[in-house]
């Protein structure tokens, strides 16, 4: 595949594989992703906004300069931004592939790193030399002050030009949240939710902190992906116990939704409301509980996002697609191209008939609360 290298994030030209429940494979462009959707599918989107995540800064101790990644934290609260685990990088830029960049100085709990006017102290390391959780010595608005002044959007080597802050924003960008871009969002616009309306079918959006895609070490790529909090409105929740109550398709915009959405359903298949933080994996051995379907980036073998993969469609078939996505001259990374995989039925973790049921029961429980949506939370 080739590597996307322009921040475009919905050319004309993007290109669609389209992958079915029977392994059937068609190749299209972007713009015909309407087509492939059914009345009554419910669609539900990441709406975090991207963090201008990488930060200079001084490790005191060794009076070296060195590149922070805010890489994991435990809530999506704005006041809990003091304590986050972060990746250490030493001098260098964006130029050269994070692979190949220079390791910070030694890190020790205790050490200081001074970002301008702002200090944080290294917490603890977290069993690798340039993974650690530091706690900033400022009050949370502080630490906003600083991301908003100092901040990048990570940046990618592969890239022509640097990234704006604005070139990793969906076009349904809200809470400030994740570390590198949600993506398969880009896909999105305002034209395909009034298209999406008029078919029949119904948009919902939750909130999950998506994480780093590389840390620039193959033994720490391999813990990716890190915890990642997430929040799902009421109005999501009851949208996808209504389509599993109907035996409707519920689609994942993204990894990122997966795996909240997966996380936050019981054994039962229904996806409940709230916060929650997202530690597990999904892969092979994973039998999905409530998505149906995905719309996702393409990735290269062996990264965490094409590992979840494995769980909606059998290994051979994500050869074949593999070996179509090479051949065709498909455009991998942020601003590449796009497939809709549909799980192989045989993945499925429940019954058609004892997950219908019991998402009818989760449906009667949600009129009795009464949880109407707000208007944020649906569209």
């Amino acid at each position: 595949m080739i590597a996307a290298d322009l921040p475009i994030q919905r050319p004309s030209t993007a290109r669609l594989l389209i992958v079915d429940p029977q392994g059937r494979i068609v190749d299209t462009l972007r713009t015909q992703l309407i087509e492939a959707i059914r009345p009554g599918d419910v669609i539900v989107a990441n709406d975090a906004a991207t963090l201008p995540a990488s930060l200079r800064a001084v490790h005191e101790r060794a009076g070296a300069p060195i590149e922070v990644r805010l890489s994991a934290r435990r809530s999506l609260d704005p006041e809990d931004v003091r304590l986050l685990d972060v990746v250490v990088f030493g001098a260098g830029d964006h130029r050269t592939r994070t692979e190949d960049r220079p390791p910070p100085p030694a890190l020790r709990a205790g050490d200081r790193l001074r970002f301008r006017d702002v200090t944080a102290v290294i917490e603890a390391l977290l069993d690798h030399p340039r993974f650690v959780r530091i706690a900033f010595e400022a009050s949370p608005a502080v630490v906003w002050r600083l991301l908003a002044r100092d901040g990048r959007p990570i940046q990618y080597a592969h890239m022509r030009d640097s990234l704006a802050l604005w070139d990793v924003w969906t076009p349904i960008a809200a809470l400030p949240a994740a570390f590198e871009p949600p993506s398969a969002g880009f896909a999105i616009d305002w034209q395909f939710l009034a298209q999406l309306r008029a078919k029949g079918a119904t948009f919902v959006t939750l909130t999950h902190a998506a994480g780093i895609s590389s840390t620039g070490d193959r033994e720490l790529d391999r813990r990716l992906p890190f915890d990642e909090p997430y929040f799902i409105p009421h109005a999501t929740a009851r949208a996808i116990a209504e389509a599993q109550a109907q035996r409707r398709r519920v689609i994942a915009i993204g990894t990122t939704v997966t795996r909240a959405l997966e996380h936050a359903a019981g054994r039962d298949g229904i996806v409940r409301s709230g916060p929650g933080l997202a530690n597990q994996r999904l892969g092979h051995a994973t039998r999905l509980r409530s998505v149906d379907a995905i719309l996702s980036g393409t990735h290269e073998v062996g990264t965490s996002h094409y590992e979840l993969l494995r769980a909606f469609i059998d290994d051979d078939v994500l050869r074949a697609v593999n070996a179509t996505l090479e051949t065709a001259g498909y455009r991998t990374h942020e601003f590449g191209d796009s497939i809709l995989i549909e799980a192989d039925p045989r993945r499925a973790y429940r019954q058609p008939a004892v997950r219908e049921q019991q998402a009818a029961l989760a449906i009667v429980g949600a009129r009795l609360r009464n949880l109407a949506p707000t208007p944020c939370e649906a569209y």
